[in-house]
């Protein structure tokens, strides 16, 4: 037993019904930490290569890390890993609410899901009690009647529900998995893993002790000190904490960092639309938050009027206002937060479901389709009608079209041929989340290098060159550029200070506006646990992390070729906004970040720094 871990992995393997925990190794604490460290340590050492996503080969984790369930803030995320369906890269994605504190509370630091069954079912944790069930009532049912049913079901209104809707049940391959109704594990297509197992759902409840603290009063001394960093940040305390994340529609806008119109276009005017103040004007809108989390940006609301009068649910986030507004040409707010409560309901992925549309309606724009490939609809810029329809009918596979994009957008385009692929907005097969690459040359590297596809929070990299903030523990005392492509040696910390927040079980918003230090991370962890870790020492494990990911997707075939955006950031200057006449010169961001990083002129981590990281083992079974 570890102090700060619960001590056990749980294993359930759905081909046999046999279930069995081990104990927590030493070498993986020491090494790994946590949470996705220890999924990432875990997929790189059990999957064999080449491997299909929805395959029973595949593996489905949910980690906690050792700062889940204690008084540190922030700290209900779980990590879910897996094979992406989607990339067929690494697949790692983060989910808040208060699954993983139930987990821990169980007994359990990590549950990993072996095999398929051939029935619908689902998995109930309860304490040491585990058990399989039949989920025939709730399959087709949506993620929102699958919790209130199992929980009827169980006699546990307490219990926390990880479940797939029609989604993940018919394989869409950016399916999400949905917790407690307001939170999305979206990306990768976890979901689709979830529904190839025929796993519905996934019911926790543990009512052992809370986490064990190593050294209580240091331990709460650094819990203070993190909550006043949150509260002494300004956007965090005006913003964050007052409006959620709608507040950075307004402020990205004005950099030029949403795209429009699947990014022929980086800003408009649609904040009087979209931004913050309409939204909560124009919605019922009532704050929520996760576990032990001191910011609350988590937006339950209400349509008031209109043809959506009276639906309600959580959000739609920041992502969701990106993806079915200012990317599709849609001003129309109400149907903006139907469709977010459709893909929700059925367990989409919004970020990929938005730019999946998004590239379909420049395909309907360019001649490429027209409404005999898209079974009748008007996939017109701003026809916010055809915008709610085909967000229902791709999770639900209706129809010929809806159906191919279910596939994601690179492989609907490969299918269509032409000039499809042209208009594909993607990196490693995942479609681009709504954070500019051209007024951002951070960002753009973030997209490019993420092992999971493109990605904009691993870093966030507008944070240092777009909004200018400093941090001297990075490395930056001095306002960043944001156009250009020197000077990117904060990349490599700051993706590590990203990591150490997945590693350690925390959300990645106490951090990614810089409020929470990665020294103040080390003392909780430090204090928690008895281990004596820097945040130095808490960046190296980080990168310990980031090195398996590149391995593990370099063994599965991806390469340098794969870490470049679509070609329109490079050739296509920005036609407006901040950013007006940028492009990306992609080959010496590649150039520079590979060196910092350790890696080889084609991306591959050098013998050097195996060795500097202890890798070199894994490093000869992922490479051979």
């Amino acid at each position: 037993m570890f102090d700060c871990y619960a001590g056990k992995i749980l294993h359930v393997d759905l081909s046999n019904g046999e279930i069995w925990s081990v104990p927590l190794s030493e070498n993986w604490v020491r090494n790994y930490i946590g949470g996705e460290g220890f999924g990432a340590i875990y997929l790189a050492e059990s999957l064999a290569k080449g491997i299909d996503g929805l395959s029973a080969e595949n593996k489905l984790l949910f980690a906690c890390g050792p700062l889940t369930d204690t008084k540190a803030p922030c700290c209900g995320r779980t990590v879910v890993m897996f094979k992406s369906p989607l990339t067929g890269t690494i697949g790692a994605s983060n989910v808040g609410g208060a699954w993983a504190p139930q987990l821990k509370r169980a007994g359990f630091d990590m549950l990993v899901v072996h095999g398929q069954t051939p029935n619908p079912t689902y998995l109930s944790i309860n304490n040491d009690e585990i058990t399989l069930h039949s989920a025939e009532k709730v399959w087709g049912k949506t993620t929102k009647e699958t919790t209130e049913i199992i929980r009827q079901e169980l006699g546990n209104p307490e219990a926390e529900i990880a479940c797939i809707g029609e989604a993940g049940e018919k394989l869409v391959r950016f399916a999400t998995i949905m917790v407690g109704n307001e939170h999305a594990a979206g990306r990768g297509g976890g979901g689709a893993v979830m529904g190839a197992k025929k796993l519905k759902a996934i019911a926790v409840y543990g009512t052992k002790a809370r986490t064990q603290i190593h050294n209580n009063d240091q331990f709460n001394n650094a819990v203070k000190k993190a909550i006043q960093e949150l509260h002494n940040e300004a956007f965090i305390r005006e913003e964050l904490m007052k409006y959620g994340t709608p507040s950075f529609f307004d402020a990205m806008n004005s950099l030029g960092l949403v795209p429009a119109y699947n990014w022929q276009r980086t800003t408009t005017n649609f904040n009087d639309s979209l931004g913050h103040k309409a939204y909560h004007e124009k919605l019922e809108v009532k704050q929520d938050r996760c576990y032990n989390c001191p910011i609350g940006c988590v937006r339950l609301t209400r349509i008031p009027k209109g043809k959506y009068e009276g639906r309600s649910g959580s959000g739609p986030e920041y992502e969701a206002l990106a993806a079915f507004g200012q990317k599709l040409g849609n001003k129309d707010l109400y149907s903006i937060v139907a469709a977010n409560y459709i893909a929700n309901d059925l367990g989409l992925d919004i970020i990929s479901t938005g730019q999946v549309i998004a590239t379909a309606m420049e395909w309907y724009e360019k001649g490429i389709i027209d409404q005999n490939k898209t079974d009748g609809l008007v996939l017109s810029w701003g026809n916010s009608d055809a915008i709610v329809e085909i967000v229902e009918r791709i999770a639900r596979r209706q129809g010929t079209f809806a159906t191919l994009l279910g596939e994601g957008s690179l492989r609907a385009a490969q299918s269509i041929g032409g000039d499809a692929e042209k208009y594909v907005m993607h990196v490693k097969g995942q479609e681009m989340a709504a954070d500019g690459v051209r007024s951002s040359k951070g960002e753009a590297l973030s997209h490019m290098l993420s092992p999971r596809g493109a990605d904009h929070l691993r870093p966030y990299g507008a944070t240092f060159d777009a909004f200018g903030y400093l941090e001297e523990e990075l490395g930056v005392t001095e306002r960043v550029d944001p156009f250009s492509e020197e000077n990117k040696d904060w990349f490599k910390p700051f993706e590590e200070l990203s990591m150490a927040t997945n590693l350690l079980g925390v959300c990645l918003f106490a951090s990614i506006t810089l409020a929470v230090k990665g020294r103040t991370w080390a003392e909780l962890f430090s204090n928690g646990s008895g281990r004596k870790y820097s945040y130095i020492d808490l960046f190296k494990a980080s990168e310990r992390v980031i090195n398996i990911e590149r391995l593990f997707n370099i063994r599965e075939g991806f390469s340098k070729k794969d870490d470049y955006l679509p070609q329109r950031f490079s050739t296509g200057p920005a036609p407006d906004g901040p950013g007006k006449g940028q492009v990306v010169d992609q080959d010496k961001l590649l150039e520079l970040v590979y060196k910092i990083k350790g890696w080889d002129s084609q991306g591959v981590p050098t013998k050097e720094k195996l060795s500097e990281l202890d890798l070199t083992e894994i490093g000869k079974k992922l490479l051979g």
